[in-house]
């Protein structure tokens, strides 16, 4: 019980550990539900593909949606679903951009893959997800500014990232399954 409290303490201190956590824990877990959803089971699952999207979401999704979300309650201090709405747009055009090319570019150099593979998968995959995204998140985001505590905000974007997780990790199987069958059939 004492270690219980002494974490959440710690947590409550520094706000950023929390969306660290859940999303070093919320990412492989979609990970893990994709490739369920592909048929894989608990004897052929990529662990390290789940393992690169935990590291990946603890330690460079978390803290720089952190940091954004810190600046954007600096530039618009207020909550309302005029503001909210405001934020949620400027993110749909600036963070979100920013870290789909991230994840793309820095899932395929964690999977040791060269810059200029890292650069093709960018090419490849960033306008089909970003326009997914526009669907998805600028609806999500307003919810998040108007409703959701500041100190929550960045566990709540985790949660509703399981979804949008599965579809990332769906996409980026997709170049893995082409690469796949171009050697099968040659």
């Amino acid at each position: 019980m004492v270690i219980f409290s002494r974490i959440s303490t710690f947590v409550k201190q520094h706000p950023v550990i929390r969306g660290m956590i859940s999303y070093g824990t919320i990412w492989p877990t979609s990970c893990i539900i994709q490739q369920t959803m592909t048929g894989k089971t608990w004897e052929n699952y990529d662990w390290m593909q789940a393992l690169r999207f935990s590291l990946y979401g603890c330690f460079f999704t978390a803290p720089t949606l952190y940091g954004w979300i810190r600046i954007s309650t600096l530039i618009w201090p207020t909550t309302n679903l005029r503001t909210s709405i405001q934020k949620a747009i400027v993110e749909q055009m600036t963070y979100g951009p920013a870290a789909l090319v991230c994840f793309y570019f820095g899932m395929s150099l964690m999977e040791g893959k060269t810059v200029e593979q890292a650069k093709k998968e960018v090419e490849e995959k960033f306008w089909p997800s970003y326009r997914v995204g526009i669907c998805f998140w600028p609806m999500l985001q307003t919810i998040n500014f108007n409703y959701i505590p500041e100190k929550n905000r960045v566990p709540f974007v985790s949660m509703c990232s399981l979804v949008w997780c599965c579809f990332l990790s769906y996409m980026h199987q997709l170049r893995m399954n082409k690469q796949l069958a171009l050697v099968e059939s040659t």
